[in-house]
């Protein structure tokens, strides 16, 4: 491997993270051309139904990306979507070598697009950076092999393992610079959720509010098997965001057809062991769109997701302070695990700092993986 590849590699990486939360369905793919070694192109894939990285990038080098080499974060697509293949593109523009960090996921054209740039006798090296490419990734990795959104779990508490006081207070744990950063990933998701209990007991809006202003509200989600969410609940103004309930089919027709009457959108799924059938509910949303899923729920929520194996990464916030209390709520309720044994192990753990809160991320361990 070439000792320029990587570097190369990275800068296409951090053009890819630019949209991030703007391209779903879509992954994030950055490309860079080089020749002679100096950058004569450069793009990033913006939003869906939009040029793809390669197409910007070949657009900006011009007639010059003959010889070149193209450093690209994801294969180049080999089929016709709502833009052209890339592929095609990669051979006509004559680029000397192809440099890319991960094959496309989907097992359907896994390899495909690739196979046919070596078959015009171009040079294709796959695997520079490949762990990050993928990480940038993880959404679109896990849409295409599960067919589910992926799930994000967020919790803050104190260090004593609090998300409120005994008498339900919990504004705030945390302080100004992490919640900042929830309103960040709020941007980036197509959905956040929450149990009707976070409805009843702190009435959020759960609309983005960025510092500098603008981002996007992602769908917000209720699980709500009998609707006690309030008519005066302020997510059901449905101006700034859209909201959507999730009722069981046993839910009342006339509270139902007056959230409709209002703007909102109610899904009925089966009952399952602990409230609704979370599976039913992942695959109906992946179904109407809802490729990534933020998860600000309470105990209850978060405990039903951890027992039914449907997290893909934690992110807990953990404020230095201390409330104590038996009484007061946890991360995650429910009936819990019986031995230490099986606890959920989350790893690739990394930790970081907003202000004086740690933020620690990492996935569940899956067994047999």
């Amino acid at each position: 491997m070439r000792v320029t590849d990587q570097q190369y590699m990275k800068i296409a990486l951090q053009l890819a993270q630019i949209a991030n939360g703007k391209t779903n369905p879509n992954p994030l793919v950055g490309a860079v051309i080089v020749k002679e070694d100096r950058i004569i192109g450069q793009g990033a894939h913006l939003r869906a139904g939009e040029p793809h990285a390669e197409v910007h990038a070949f657009r900006m080098a011009g007639d010059a990306a003959e010889g070149a080499t193209l450093y690209v974060t994801l294969e180049p697509c080999s089929h016709h979507g709502r833009t052209p293949p890339c592929a095609e593109l990669v051979i006509r523009s004559k680029v000397k070598r192809v440099v890319v960090a991960m094959l496309d996921p989907n097992p359907m054209v896994a390899g495909r697009g690739i196979a046919r740039i070596r078959e015009a006798g171009i040079e294709v090296e796959v695997g520079v950076l490949e762990a990050e490419a993928r990480q940038i990734n993880e959404r679109f990795v896990h849409n295409m092999v599960h067919k589910r959104p992926f799930v994000t779990v967020k919790t803050a508490m104190t260090l004593d393992g609090k998300i409120a006081a005994h008498t339900g207070d919990s504004r705030w744990i945390t302080g100004a610079e992490s919640r900042a950063f929830v309103h960040r990933l709020r941007d980036q998701v197509d959905g956040i959720m929450v149990g009707v209990g976070t409805v009843l007991a702190d009435d959020p809006e759960l609309t983005t509010r960025l510092p500098e202003g603008g981002g996007k509200s992602p769908v917000r989600i209720v699980l709500d098997s009998a609707l006690r969410t309030p008519e005066s609940a302020r997510l059901l103004d449905v101006q700034e965001a859209q909201t959507w309930i999730i009722a069981s089919q046993e839910a009342e027709q006339a509270k139902i057809a007056r959230l409709r009457e209002r703007g909102v959108e109610v899904i009925q799924v089966q009952s399952g062991q602990a409230g609704l059938d979370l599976t039913e509910v992942l695959d109906e949303l992946y179904r109407r769109g809802i490729t990534d899923l933020l998860v600000e729920g309470g105990a209850s929520v978060n405990g039903a997701l951890l027992q039914a194996g449907l997290i893909d990464k934690v992110i807990s916030f953990v404020a230095p302070k201390l409330i104590g209390g038996t009484g007061a709520p946890t991360p995650f309720g429910g009936s819990g695990f019986d031995k230490m044994a099986e606890a959920v192990e989350l790893i690739d753990l990394t930790v970081e700092r907003y202000g004086e809160d740690l933020c620690l991320i990492g996935y569940p361990r899956r067994v047999g993986v």
